[in-house]
């Protein structure tokens, strides 16, 4: 029996390791944080648990690709999983015109609201909207389907920059901004953010969202009793510190606590610059340490979190975002203290019991590392007075936002605290706290999107710098870096016939 460990408990750790394990394989997993999950942690405050990450969950409806890959794993009913509002899946409000836009699921509904608005546009939105599902249905691994998943043999408008597409098609700057308004789920910049990662993207979740009931470390805890009950194992709280490579081969690797472990193979979820930080092997040339040292990171957030008062504000089953004004929504990389904060999205987390009231609320407010980067040399806890005072006036911004769409919002509000990108960087482990891994350029993909296979012959990546990042592209990703050691389509085959 192969053996196989995982570096990294999150999100692409934990599908590549129950996959493998699955397939017979003896898996270890070493996270380093005590819980693992990464996106999928869930934290408490007065004994209300937060998500930290996997607010929105796409293609994991009957049918779609994630479902299909939980359901061969044995793990979608024991999770507790909702759809949103299925005539409004998200809201926009523009606090410029008090324009508020109620976004409905489903490729028609969809096509159909945005051609009621804007009449004089509807040519230009069916063939937007038939685009980007036929951008999608170039992409063989969000099917499950076997055949060449190369990026580079598609249409040209597969790498157009983003912003670039929706302008082809929308010739209304306020209809470009709005019907661009999942950007800031792509990661997206203007110019740069490649189309198909931005097709993709609103494909899923035009297709119809979901979310957890209760909290998404339930998926995490669910990954981990797959890989545990095929006899793996799974270990939190003790990083690993240091990668022995000879002969462009892991031999074993070493945690922080001095536990040593070997292996037959090595999958690296993490981000590609902790795993160089790991060995100071030369299999890993100076040319490439410092080309991924230069490869920019996708830009983090400030999240302000709510606890209310007991029935105090109704739960909401959907997702709200706030525009201050048009035209932002491609320049979320740009930050001023004084503007901030132009736009943000928020929601109520949905209970396992969920009434009439939400209990709590998540603010997230989309800001680059630079924002905080004078702190950076600091640690959670002992970040300083100033620190503190940045924050705070940063909670409050985002507080005056809300209060101008609902008045009395803070009357409701028991307890507010945040989290910064700094915060972000420390939890997870990602440089500048960056969201979604390196930042995908469409002018530069060779040099911004890493592979599976590394130049260590036992090693590979998975998670979100590989392919495509967010909810359903690393799941995926984790079957194409399962079946690098186990064989083309060997998984693929298996999910597809388990779905028949």
């Amino acid at each position: 029996m192969d053996k196989i460990i995982i570096i990294g408990g999150g999100l692409g750790g934990l599908f590549t390791g129950a996959l493998l394990a699955k397939e017979g394989l003896h898996v270890t997993v070493l996270e380093k944080n005590k819980q693992i999950g990464g996106g999928l942690q869930t934290f408490y405050r007065r004994e209300i648990g937060f998500e930290t990450g996997m607010h929105l969950l796409g293609g994991i409806r009957p049918g779609g690709s994630i479902y299909k890959l939980c359901k061969y794993l044995g793990i979608m009913d024991s999770m507790d999983i909702r759809d949103t509002d299925h005539d409004c899946m998200d809201q926009i409000t523009y606090l410029s015109d008090g324009q508020t836009y109620h976004i409905p699921e489903g490729r028609e509904p969809f096509t159909r609201y945005f051609q009621q608005l804007f009449p004089d546009e509807s040519d230009g939105i069916k063939a937007y909207v038939d685009m980007l599902y036929s951008i999608v249905d170039e992409i063989d691994f969000f099917f499950l389907r076997t055949g060449d998943a190369h990026i580079y043999n598609h249409r040209k408008e597969f790498m157009w920059p983003a912003d670039q597409l929706v302008a082809h098609f929308i010739h209304s700057p306020k209809l470009r901004d709005v019907i661009s308004y999942m950007n800031p789920m792509c990661g997206g910049y203007a110019g740069h953010t490649p189309a198909f990662i931005y097709a993709l993207i609103n494909v899923l979740y035009i297709n119809g969202p979901s979310r957890f009931a209760g909290n998404s470390q339930q998926m995490a805890d669910a990954l981990a009793t797959v890989i545990r009950d095929c006899g793996g194992e799974v270990f939190g709280g003790d990083p690993v510190d240091h990668l022995e490579i000879e002969d462009r081969m892991i031999k074993g690797l070493t945690t922080q606590h001095g536990k040593h472990f070997t292996a037959d193979h090595y999958v690296a979820a993490i981000h590609p610059q902790t795993l160089l930080k790991l060995t100071d092997s030369k299999a890993f040339t100076k040319a490439f340490r410092e080309r991924i040292a230069q490869v920019p990171n996708s830009y983090s957030s400030f999240v302000v979190y709510v606890i209310f008062k007991r029935n105090a504000f109704p739960f909401i089953n959907h997702t709200c975002y706030i525009q201050e004004d048009y035209g932002m929504v491609w320049h979320y990389d740009e930050y001023s203290p004084e503007t901030f904060p132009r736009g943000f999205m928020y929601m109520t987390p949905c209970e396992h019991e969920q009434g009439e009231y939400a209990s709590k609320m998540i603010i997230n407010s989309i800001m680059p590392f630079n924002a905080c980067a004078q702190w950076a040399d600091t640690i959670t806890g002992k970040r300083g007075a100033a620190y503190e005072q940045w924050k705070q006036e940063h909670i409050e911004r985002v507080l005056e936002k809300m209060e101008q769409i609902y008045p009395g919002f803070l009357s409701k509000c028991e307890t507010v605290f945040a989290a910064s990108p700094l915060t972000i960087r420390d939890y997870f482990n990602e440089p500048e706290g960056a969201l979604y891994g390196i930042h995908k350029d469409c002018t530069n993909m060779a040099i911004s999107q890493v592979p599976i296979y590394t130049k260590v012959h036992n090693l590979y990546m998975t998670g979100q710098s590989v392919n495509v990042h967010g909810f359903c592209g690393v799941p995926l990703t984790a079957i194409n870096t399962a079946e690098a050691i186990l064989g083309s389509n060997h998984i693929v085959n298996k999910i597809n016939a388990s779905n028949t």
